[in-house]
């Protein structure tokens, strides 16, 4: 049995090991039970913190988008060249990778895709990522709000598919080598959108 510890901290323990069980087994074929186990408490203990099994995926859920939407718009914001932002934010996604793969494969390929809160939450983490970008893009062009997000929902989800790809690649491109390839090929798209002259 596992010694007590702080509410905040025995729940920041659950969320790693459920992270760890969901990604490895997949929603379906984990119980709370295993994740129990694997967190070396009782169930009590964790119905005390999650009450069903959906509340802790989601909530496992919440941590590492607001992670990776936190590390998209850090990104974006620590650089004044476009240039450097685009670069700055695929670095971003493959980072994030690098640091979480099994989130990562969470968020993008869980069999729970289809589930509503789990569909909400995906659909909110790119459009929370678009905006970021959304935001510099209609700044800089000029564009309306809607032709920007369009820009900003394109390369979100060019970034999202190549760091997809690289992941199931295993490495088999260097992680700065790939970064560079999708850097320019974003980069290449989007700086033919002139600057704003106002």
């Amino acid at each position: 049995m596992s010694l007590r510890m702080p509410a905040a901290e025995r729940r920041e323990q659950l969320l790693a090991v459920a992270l760890d069980v969901f990604a490895r087994e997949g929603y379906h074929q984990t119980s709370m039970n295993d994740v129990a186990e694997a967190a070396g408490i009782t169930k009590p203990v964790l119905y005390q913190h999650f009450p069903s099994k959906l509340d802790l995926y989601l909530a496992v859920l919440d941590l590492h988008i607001d992670s990776l939407v936190f590390a998209i718009q850090k990104a974006i914001g620590a650089n004044r060249e476009n240039s450097a932002r685009v670069a700055a934010t695929v670095e971003a996604y493959f980072g994030f990778i690098d640091s979480e793969g099994e989130a990562f494969r969470l968020l993008f390929e869980s069999d729970m895709n289809v589930e509503p809160q789990v569909r909400e939450r995906l659909n909110r983490m790119t459009y929370d990522c678009a905006a970021a970008v959304s935001a510099v893009i209609s700044i800089d062009t000029g564009l309306g709000k809607e032709e920007s997000m369009m820009l900003a929902v394109g390369i979100i989800g060019t970034v999202q598919t190549s760091a997809r790809h690289w992941l199931d690649r295993d490495g088999k491109i260097d992680r700065r080598r790939a970064t560079e390839l999708v850097m320019n090929l974003i980069w290449r798209g989007i700086s033919g959108f002139p600057k704003s002259q106002s």
